[in-house]
């Protein structure tokens, strides 16, 4: 039975933290519209769920918070429905993972829910 659920130690929440994602070398990142997404190991981490995720949507991008607080609310449930498909058994090492929205329009739930797979599969099958 899967666990959709997200809890607290799922979540990136440590500024350093996502400092530290954007200051390593070996940081990949992938566009599928209208997200993007960056992810690195953390070899510092010794707590928490082995991925650990951080959603950003730019005041840039959408100026009316419920617009934004809209999409960050899409991107984390097709994150929580999508994730135990892509997901291996076992990591080598614990994985930070942010997700940046870049359209400049609040988008459906189906774009965002299609993006979400094709970052994931990127992700974890490659």
């Amino acid at each position: 039975m899967n666990d959709y659920r997200l809890p607290k130690p799922s979540r990136l929440c440590s500024r350093t933290a996502i400092d530290r994602l954007f200051a390593q070398r070996d940081v990949k990142a992938v566009l599928a519209y209208p997200l993007r997404a960056v992810w690195g190991k953390d070899l510092d981490r010794t707590r928490g769920d082995a991925v650990q995720f951080v959603i950003s949507v730019p005041k840039k991008r959408l100026r009316h918070a419920v617009d934004r607080v809209l999409m960050r609310r899409r991107i984390r449930e097709a994150y929580r429905l999508n994730r135990q498909d892509y997901f291996p058994d076992t990591l080598d090492a614990p994985l930070d993972l942010m997700f940046v929205y870049v359209a400049n329009t609040p988008e459906p739930y189906f774009k965002v829910d299609n993006a979400m797979k094709r970052i994931l599969r990127k992700i974890f099958r490659s």
